[in-house]
């Protein structure tokens, strides 16, 4: 069983922090149970622009509101808390927040926490490695 707390999270190398965006990493590669896990709070008046070439990701909203634009199709859709989206087509797509815009996600396969964004936005796909994880 695995029982972890925000304060665990904040200010460690789980805690990611830019211009547009924070995330805390709750659940990664390293815990082994096939997903992760994470918080997110994308900043009002900002735009970001992703694409999971690698990654299924869900996000649910529980807190503010952002305009999603699937970049494929240039369909919008306005998401309040309550409800969520599935990348489940990996689809290229950007949030704009209107105001704070806090979110669960879910990623599969599981991020390790050390994957950037590339210029497209995309997640490499980046494998924890077993042995590095391994008790001694």
């Amino acid at each position: 069983m695995i029982v972890r707390s925000m304060d665990e999270v904040n200010d460690t190398d789980a805690d990611i922090k830019t211009e547009n965006w924070r995330s805390r990493r709750i659940v990664l590669a390293k815990d082994k149970v096939g997903f992760s896990f994470h918080e997110t709070v994308l900043y009002a008046g900002t735009e970001s622009t992703f694409w999971y070439a690698n990654h299924i990701e869900l996000v649910h909203c529980i807190e503010g509101e952002a305009e999603l634009t699937n970049e494929e199709t240039g369909e919008k859709h306005t998401i309040t808390p309550g409800t969520l989206y599935l990348l489940n087509g990996h689809e290229e797509h950007t949030v704009r927040p209107k105001t704070d815009f806090r979110v669960l996600c879910v990623f599969n396969p599981p991020v390790t926490g050390r994957e950037v964004h590339d210029e497209n936005g995309v997640y490499p796909l980046v494998v924890e490695d077993d042995a590095e994880n391994t008790p001694a």
